[in-house]
């Protein structure tokens, strides 16, 4: 089962990933259950909710490349234990401190916000890709990306279970110790001896020099262009579906049931697209999967609201949720090899965490300004037509470097 796995601290790293990954992924997934507690306990609106969960996302994208340069420069094992140190102090404040008004948003937003952009798919997922060679390291990938789907599965359903027993105070203590033991997995995510699949001129190049070259091919520029799209799409999903199915007459589990669903059939998703992304051309599956979204979405919402609906769209977006991160990361690594995959996939999650940003914001304002998510919706599937066709042109082949000193 594990014999793509080239060493064992290449292993090591994977078990280490998919731990961190696990938690930070799944704590994140959960915080739309909190809306009506945060509502009731602390005046919060929809509109400085979705603000919230807006900046947080914002703040989780611009500290992506910054985290991945750092993870690139002293090593992603650094790089997460501050991430999880800010986590952490984010959650505490947000039960124990001052939690009202821009505290709120500072704690919420910024603070869970800018640890995300260390503990949360960028850094761990790139940390993984350069223990492996082309092959299989969306397939590695994958396994890390599942990793976060048991999260999204298990989170949901430990936090409404709690909510319901001790309250949304005592919820984000518990937190607090599954922080903790992100925080002891962060010291195995150990850096690779080696950059895979590289010659010279690869290993000596710089920096600066690397972010001139990404910018300056097209297929780069287009992948992340289309990953806008996917971080629109999970952040309305994962902030306004409580909302969305509460307008809708249906009980609060059945969101929970989606966030769930969504979750474990990620598992399925995430795996089979790190599989099927050693056997065929990468932007080809993103193109599909990005079309299914749209499919998904339409399905979900023009259909009468019902548990079987819930169920459906559960599944069908589950399967699409994660899908797209290992085929992304591989692209970029494929491309530009691995030494700088980090801060080069941090930046293309930052314009993943602007769509984030629009998908919570423009949800929460829609609704405030036109008392519906329709809007929100209706954009969502047309993101989704754009995603499928900026995809196709990517050209996935290997930059050959001059060996000369960059």
């Amino acid at each position: 089962m594990f014999k793509f796995i080239p060493n064992r601290i290449a292993l090591i790293v994977l078990i280490s990933a998919c731990s961190i990954i696990f938690i930070s992924m799944g704590l994140r997934q959960t915080f739309g259950l909190f809306f009506a507690a945060f509502e009731n306990g602390l005046g919060i609106t929809r509109t400085e909710f979705g603000l919230a969960i807006g900046i947080q996302m914002l703040f989780w994208g611009i500290f992506a490349p910054i985290f991945g340069f750092l993870a690139d420069k002293f090593g992603g094992s650094k790089a997460v234990l501050i991430g999880f140190i800010i986590f952490g102090l984010g959650i505490f404040t947000l039960y124990a401190g001052p939690n009202t008004g821009i505290y709120f948003q500072i704690s919420l937003g910024v603070l869970v916000g800018t640890a995300l952009g260390a503990t949360a798919i960028g850094v761990p997922v790139s940390e993984v890709g350069k223990h492996f060679p082309n092959e299989t390291r969306t397939l590695a990938t994958g396994y890390v990306t599942a990793a976060a789907s048991v999260g999204y599965f298990l989170s949901p359903l430990f936090t409404q279970y709690s909510l319901g027993g001790v309250g949304w105070e005592q919820t984000l203590n518990y937190f607090m110790y599954f922080i903790i033991f992100g925080l002891i997995a962060s010291f195995f995510l150990l850096p690779s001896k080696t950059i895979i699949n590289s010659s010279k001129a690869d290993r000596d190049q710089t920096f600066i020099s690397a972010i001139k070259e990404a910018f300056a091919h097209k297929g780069y520029v287009l992948l992340v262009l289309g990953f806008f799209v996917c971080g629109f799409q999970i952040t309305l999903v994962g902030t306004h579906v409580p909302g969305y199915m509460q307008d809708r007459g249906m009980a609060g589990w059945s969101a929970t049931i989606i966030l769930a669903l969504i979750g474990f059939f990620n598992i399925f998703g995430t795996l089979g697209m790190g599989f099927l992304g050693t056997k065929y051309k990468k932007k080809n599956l993103l193109c599909i999967l990005y079309a299914l979204r749209a499919v998904s979405i339409c399905v979900f919402i023009f259909s009468p609201p019902s548990l079987l609906n819930s169920i459906i769209f559960g599944i069908t977006f589950g399967l699409l949720w994660l899908s797209t991160v290992p085929p992304t990361n591989g692209i970029v690594a494929q491309i530009f090899g691995t030494k700088y995959l980090s801060t080069l996939f941090g930046i293309v999650f930052l314009c993943h965490q602007f769509g984030a940003f629009a998908g919570a914001f423009l949800g929460g304002y829609f609704y405030d300004l036109y008392g519906s998510y329709d809007y929100a919706w209706y954009m969502a599937i047309a993101l989704s037509i754009f995603a499928t066709i900026v995809h196709y042109p990517i050209n996935e082949d290997r930059l050959v470097r001059v060996n000369k000193s960059i």
